[in-house]
């Protein structure tokens, strides 16, 4: 079996008996089995390549000394949070179904424990799977804190301190990022999202602080289940990033759902008090909560990997710096995912680690495309977005620009009586009829978002949509 392998930024196909001589204990060695680890891992297995890969011991909450294999999004990120999405828009659907003939008693009774099992039992299960998946692929684990010795040298600290050092030809970081707490008096009353996703109880009063994906949709699955929330963010409108008209669309319907918005505004200080948690704003308010999240961001997990010593590069952030193929200062030294701070989304993780891949074993050098890549938020209702946003349109093109928006009552809420409107938007270039950006905010939007970034990604026009025959009538 032939095996390419990029060497010195060339592909080259190995020769002589069909399999390249290695002095190398791995032809890859990965620190971090999250999501672009574990894909990383798989793609490279596949094309003959001796593969190794360590990770912390699981919990569901990390440390710098736990993690788990799965990584981010499987224990603690995108799979526990759909989960608790999904439980919280049921209250709302129980709602809405009284005006659709469903005779349910006044009080619908939630019971956060079993969900927190049922979720907790989702991840234990994903866990395991991802390690037999490992196991299945040829892939050698290790279990323990990976650091980087030498350009070609790793070393893998076990559960029980005994230190084991390994070579490899390539080494490959994906140990992704942790959630980060303001620096503010009594900041350790607060929790983040890790703690968020294991509470033993629902909160009652929960004060959210952020104005981004991870405050939003928290907010929004408390609100789901009940809890009173207020959320307090610097900006005037949350999601800074997205398009405006979007993210007025996400306020109304926070606050439309019973959820207190204090934009503008910051936190000063926690203190605890008998009745819990006192919050206190830059304005002076008070609020008592027994649950104060901070959504303030995340920092790269680049702090105990040995990585300057060795003389990869780290920008001010602590993110590894690496060129368009996802390599390092060091040539034999790779990084993907969150720890580059690029793109921090998971699907864009598995894009740079297969691209990853196919460029140091599968021989067809290329790099990973941040165009038309489709990002959604799940607050209730969600919005997801695919290209350019109005804004960075204007900013980014020199043409004129065509924006076609439309807002209506989703039928369901016709019956329901939910005052919840649906907003739907294309920005347009004026001189091709390319269309730009996509941007939309209602149920299922997600879903929605990702049939139309296929559109995107093959440069559809508006004509082309408008000529699109739609396979309902509503």
């Amino acid at each position: 079996m032939a095996r390419k392998m990029l060497i010195d930024g060339e592909a080259e196909l190995a020769q002589g008996g069909g399999e390249e001589v290695s002095n190398f204990d791995f032809d890859l060695f990965i620190i971090g089995a999250g999501s672009g680890g574990v894909r990383a891992a798989r793609f490279s297995s596949n094309f003959g390549a001796k593969v190794g890969i360590c990770e912390l011991p699981f919990h569901p909450i990390s440390s710098e000394t736990i993690g788990g294999v799965g990584g981010t999004c499987v224990i603690r990120g995108c799979v526990p949070k759909k989960i608790l999405v999904y439980g919280a828009s049921f209250g709302g659907d129980l709602e809405d179904a009284r005006n659709y003939g469903w005779e349910l008693s006044e009080k619908v009774d939630f019971n956060w424990k079993k969900l927190l099992q049922k979720k907790t039992d989702e991840i234990n299960r994903l866990n395991g799977l991802y390690k037999r998946m490992l196991s299945n692929w040829g892939v050698k684990l290790f279990e323990g804190e990976g650091k980087i010795v030498g350009p070609n040298e790793v070393e893998v600290t076990q559960l029980d301190g005994t230190k084991l050092s390994y070579t490899a030809k390539h080494i490959l970081i994906a140990t992704g990022s942790r959630a980060q707490r303001p620096n503010i008096p009594g900041q350790e009353l607060g929790i983040t999202s890790d703690e968020a996703l294991s509470l033993e109880d629902l909160p009652k009063h929960a004060v959210v602080l952020g104005g981004g994906y991870i405050a939003v949709e928290f907010a929004s699955i408390w609100r789901g289940m009940g809890s009173t929330v207020d959320l307090v963010f610097r900006k005037e409108l949350p999601l800074r990033g997205f398009d405006d008209e979007m993210r007025a669309a996400v306020a109304r319907n926070l606050e439309g759902r019973g959820i207190n918005l204090h934009p503008r505004t910051n936190l000063t200080q926690l203190i605890k008090t008998e009745d819990g948690i006192k919050v206190i704003t830059d304005h002076g308010e008070e609020l008592i909560a027994d649950a104060v999240l901070f959504a303030t961001g995340r920092a790269p997990n680049s702090k105990r990997l040995n990585l300057e010593t060795v003389g990869v590069e780290l920008d001010n952030t602590g993110a590894i710096k690496v060129d368009e193929y996802s390599r390092t200062s060091i040539p034999s030294i790779w990084a993907v995912g969150d720890v580059t701070n690029r793109m921090n989304l998971t699907p864009v993780a598995l894009m740079e680690a297969s691209y990853f891949a196919k460029t140091v074993f599968g021989g067809q050098t290329i790099k990973p495309d941040y165009s038309n890549i489709p990002y959604a938020v799940f607050s209730i209702p969600p919005l997801s977005v695919v290209g350019l946003s109005e804004e960075q349109a204007i900013e980014q093109t020199n043409g004129d620009l065509l924006v076609f928006t439309s807002t209506f009552n989703p039928m369901k809420n016709t019956i329901s009586g939910r005052q919840e409107k649906t907003v739907m938007k294309l920005v347009v270039d004026a001189e091709t009829d390319k269309v730009l950006g996509a941007s939309m905010c209602g149920p299922d939007a997600p879903e929605i978002m990702q049939g139309i970034a296929v559109a995107l990604k093959c440069g559809a026009t508006k004509a082309q949509f408008d000529s699109t025959v739609s396979s309902q009538l509503f």
